[in-house]
């Protein structure tokens, strides 16, 4: 075993085995490399990529390409869901270098952690246009060796760079007219046959949905809310969707959503059953309720840890193949089902149809039909699926992505009245605050094994803000609206920017890296920066504290020249810039029957620019809105509050 079998995560527990003689990040690696003139081979992935896998089988394993490594490097390993402030830095190293990113993420940089060499998967040997591990390792070695100079020099000139190119400075006030210029660019590459956005591979960027949902509510363009449903109802017939156990797996190589890379992440369980629960704000449509509670049953039943919290990932492979426990033939379906249950779920989800692996994936051309005997065969199979080899857990629990869990199980159980979904929402928080605090009392963002490591980075305080504020709003719980603004008040006080605003992704104390981040990009879910706006949108309504609305501009305004380059690729800081906020307050007696008339009420309504407050008063119920320095007569009926424009 290398040095990595004494670490907690996943991925390195992985790579425990390997040949490599692989540290974990810390000084330890780089005193070696200092002391013994050599470079660093970083390598950055996560325990459930499945070409890291393929990385890890054809190379890491391979005595011939270890020794290699080992002759030639000091190497590296790095989980990026442990660590993201790393990885983050050297992904914008890759795009820099390359022009593209991905994982395994591979980089080559001096004992001073300076850069020289970025790429992403390399094979054992060169093929299909890549050069091979047993090619490029002798040249790194004859160019660190022989022209050791000159490779320092790129180092430095490539560190420079990446200072000038993640540096963002105050600029202007976000413009209004981005967020149009934003939906003008998604109408552009909207998929009018199949939904989503662009082609081949084909995300879900729910952040795109959540913000065409907020165009639609500021314009009333209705072709705004037809992109949503569309993408929506495709994402959920296709082969992205797992239609026998629930739940979204990573994204569709294809763009049909037919054919997905078959892992599930926590995060995007979360982001995507918020768009679901909005759009069925909007719309009142069950088939979105239902989409949203079936992803709730997913996380539940695979997801959901003994301790309350949500662990983070499942693998896409099983039994050494992508996608294998997900697969149906005729033949394996025929030996679980009887012959009119074989037929009618053969046809209905279109086994066989597709050659490849889209004829064994289940997927619709449009609604499941209601329909008893269909709903038996899905539970048969479900149930014999179980007995597969399962693909891996990933069972560290990572603060960031239960905050967005529970942000999306609190808002669901308001918007649909469910109780078990809140219940769900406070255990994971309660978890979260109790066990990933250091002796301090400070946030840490990761949590396997019985303990907590690893202090929390600007996605961590953004997003459990979030989760807490979805929390109070869903049950009116004072601790977690005081929880959420003590969070804040920490989190400003080691991430906010003073001289030019904004928020940095690690705290003024952490470890010193290449470059201090400021967090604006958005991928899969949004940037810290796009959250912490929101949070201060929220905080500063309830409390009616104008410089926490001002910071909140300000960080519209520290990206503003980014944005307007592209402004689609910011939907959810966009969302957040446009209208005022409104802060709307019940008043009457906690769980009285009319103060949950008014509350269901306000459920049915699409609000997104809104805080809702409680005050426990001994009197008939009321509701009382106000727009910045402006309130609204008391509202007295809940019929009231249809007839008011928001």
């Amino acid at each position: 075993m290398n040095r990595l079998a004494k670490e907690k995560s996943p991925y390195l527990l992985q790579h425990q085995d390997n040949p490599v003689n692989w540290y974990p990040w810390g000084e330890e690696a780089f005193l070696k490399a200092k002391e013994e003139n050599k470079p660093i081979f970083l390598s950055i992935g996560y325990s459930t990529c499945h070409w890291c896998h393929v990385m890890a089988h054809e190379s890491f394993e391979d005595e011939t390409v270890a020794r290699l490594l080992n002759e030639t490097f000091v190497c590296v390993k790095v989980d990026r869901e442990e660590r993201p402030d790393i990885d983050s830095i050297f992904m914008t190293v890759c795009r820099m270098m390359t022009g593209g990113g991905g994982w395994p993420l591979t980089i080559m940089m001096t004992p001073d952690k300076k850069p020289f060499f970025a790429g992403t998967y390399f094979p054992r040997r060169s093929m299909y246009g890549r050069i091979g591990m047993l090619e490029l390792v002798p040249k790194i070695k004859e160019a660190w060796e022989k022209n050791h100079d000159e490779v320092t020099r790129s180092s430095d000139k490539i560190t420079g760079m990446l200072a000038d190119v993640v540096k963002v400075e105050y600029d202007s006030e976000l413009s209004p007219d981005l967020a149009d210029e934003a939906y003008d660019q998604l109408a552009r590459s909207f998929d009018s046959r199949f939904g989503g956005f662009g082609s081949a591979p084909k995300f879900p960027t729910p952040q795109n949905l959540l913000f065409l949902l907020r165009h639609w509510k500021r314009t009333k363009d209705q072709h705004s809310l037809d992109m949503v449903e569309k993408s929506l109802k495709a994402m959920g017939n296709g082969g992205v969707y797992d239609h026998l156990g629930y739940g979204f797996h990573r994204y569709s190589t294809d763009h049909r959503w037919l054919v997905p890379h078959f892992e599930k992440m926590l995060y995007d369980q979360a982001m995507i059953s918020l768009a679901y629960i909005e759009t069925y704000q909007v719309t009142h449509k069950t088939e979105y309720r239902d989409k949203a509670q079936e992803i709730f049953t997913y996380v539940k039943r695979d997801l959901l840890s003994d301790k309350g919290a949500f662990y983070s990932a499942e693998d896409a492979d099983s039994e050494g193949e992508e996608g294998l426990f997900y697969f149906w033939t005729k033949a394996q379906i025929d030996s679980v089902l009887t012959p009119e249950e074989a037929r009618i779920f053969i046809k209905t989800y279109h086994i066989g149809e597709e050659s490849g692996e889209g004829g064994k994936i289940p997927h619709l051309d449009g609604s499941s039909p209601d329909s008893t005997l269909l709903d038996i065969a899905k539970k048969k199979l479900f149930v014999s699926r179980s007995k597969r080899e399962r693909p891996f857990l990933d069972d560290k629990i990572l603060t960031d992505w239960n905050g967005l869990m529970i942000a999306a199980l609190a808002k669901g159980s308001f918007v649909f009245q469910d109780t078990g979904l809140l219940n769900l929402a406070k255990d994971a928080a309660d978890f979260i605050l109790k066990n990933l605090k250091d002796e301090k009392g400070r946030l840490l963002h990761v949590y396997r094994n019985g303990s907590a490591s690893i202090r929390a980075l600007g996605d961590d305080y953004a997003f459990l803000i979030f989760g807490l504020l979805n929390l109070y709003e869903a049950g009116f719980d004072q601790r977690y609206l005081k929880e959420a603004q003590r969070l804040h008040q920490e989190y400003e006080a080691f991430f906010w920017d003073d001289e030019g605003g904004g928020c940095f992704f690690t705290a003024a104390d952490s470890e010193e890296l290449l470059v201090r981040v400021k967090d604006g990009d958005e991928g899969p879910y949004p940037s810290s920066n796009s959250v912490a706006m929101l949070n201060l949108l929220r905080l500063g309504t309830i409390k009616e504290d104008p410089e926490l609305l001002e910071k909140a501009k300000r960080i519209g305004a520290v990206f503003s020249s980014r944005i307007a380059r592209y402004p689609s690729a910011y939907t959810h800081l966009l969302s957040n810039g446009s209208g005022d906020f409104h802060k709307i307050v019940i008043i009457g007696k906690k769980n009285s029957s009319d103060v949950m008339a008014f509350k269901k009420a306000l459920a049915d309504l699409f609000i997104p620019n809104s805080v809702i407050l409680f005050q426990d008063k001994q009197e008939k119920a009321s509701v009382q809105i106000c727009t910045g320095f402006t309130c609204l007569p008391p509202v007295m009926e809940p019929e009231e509050l249809l007839k008011i424009e928001l």
